[in-house]
């Protein structure tokens, strides 16, 4: 099999040849189709999340079922599946038992704690693995394994909100804006200052306004999720939520947050992390992407240009995805 390895941060990606990887109990080997580039992956290649290395990055999988190991269910040889960041969990701590199993205190991450999909094969274990609906090809579904599952979750936390605002409008926002502009809120998108191509994207999916994330909406916001890994948009976004809105922070790193007047934050206004996924979130957006088709706009690249990808992501370079095709 090919792979594309990480083996120490901040260096680049290097290809690589291993022998196929058989597959153990109730896990499945994957012909791997299609997977997303996630700014999780840069961060890991970054070195801003550090895990076990030599890694295989890549999170958002989908592919064909090759082989079963040992009492796998659920699917069969040939089969489409899709992989998302969640690969196992404990089953026995607190959060796993309290069913908050993305909270799991002794987790594995695909692409960070077990390889991933930058890769022409990997293995996954069946019970973490999600059915992709039939109404996406391969590149338009591999975003929907990380930008939609945890842009879903997000918004599931943003509460009612009608008045959302987006920070960061990349491939889980573009996802996010559709969903919530089809549910009736009126969405902002925030992009970085001058992206104005970025801001016609966000309109032509739906958005009810466009702009840079050093401007004020021209309404208050009930809630704002922030996708950008930046600590200072949360004060910011702050300043524009309406007594008892919510800022949601969706990235799984950002930088740090500068002080800010406890004024900002007063009128009941809350600021929350979102933390992974669970398996029941996996199957509840794939419905709702079943029911709602929603358009992944995506940009493929070979699986040997994955540093490409990467910087392209780093640069902000890419309208919507980021796919790599082995």
């Amino acid at each position: 099999m090919r792979a594309m390895q990480l083996g120490a941060p901040g260096e680049p990606l290097r290809p690589v040849e291993r022998d196929l990887p058989e597959p153990g109990s109730g896990e499945l080997l994957i012909a791997v189709a299609a997977c997303g580039v996630c700014r999780t992956d840069l961060h890991i290649a970054d070195g801003d999340l550090r895990g076990p290395l030599p890694v295989v990055p890549g999170h958002e999988i989908v592919g064909r079922v090759a082989a079963l190991g040992e009492g796998a269910q659920g699917f069969a040889v040939g089969e489409r599946v899709g992989v998302p960041w969640l690969g196992r969990t404990c089953g026995v701590c607190p959060y796993c038992l309290g069913g908050r199993e993305n909270l799991c205190d002794a987790p594995l991450f695909t692409g960070f704690s077990r390889d991933g999909g930058f890769a022409s094969h990997c293995i996954a274990d069946a019970a973490y693995c999600l059915r992709v609906p039939d109404c996406y090809d391969d590149v338009a579904a591999a975003p929907l394994l990380c930008a939609g599952l945890i842009g879903w979750r997000a918004l599931v936390m943003a509460g009612e909100a009608p008045r959302l605002g987006l920070y960061g409008f990349g491939a889980a926002a573009h996802i996010v804006a559709q969903i919530a502009s089809r549910e009736g809120r009126r969405v902002h998108a925030f992009t970085r200052p001058g992206d104005l191509a970025g801001q016609d994207f966000a309109r032509s999916l739906g958005c009810a306004w466009a702009g840079g994330s050093d401007e004020a909406p021209p309404e208050e916001l009930d809630a704002a999720i922030l996708f950008a890994p930046v600590g200072a948009l949360v004060p910011e976004a702050l300043k524009h939520v309406c007594k008892s809105g919510r800022v949601i922070c969706a990235g799984i790193h950002m930088s740090d947050i500068p002080a800010f007047p406890y004024a900002q934050l007063w009128g009941e206004r809350s600021i929350q992390s979102v933390a992974n996924l669970t398996r029941a979130d996996g199957r509840a957006f794939m419905e709702l992407a079943a029911r709602t088709p929603i358009r992944t706009a995506t940009t493929a690249f070979p699986l040997n240009d994955a540093n490409q990808a990467l910087e392209r992501l780093r640069e902000g370079k890419i309208e919507g995805a980021a796919v790599l095709v082995p």
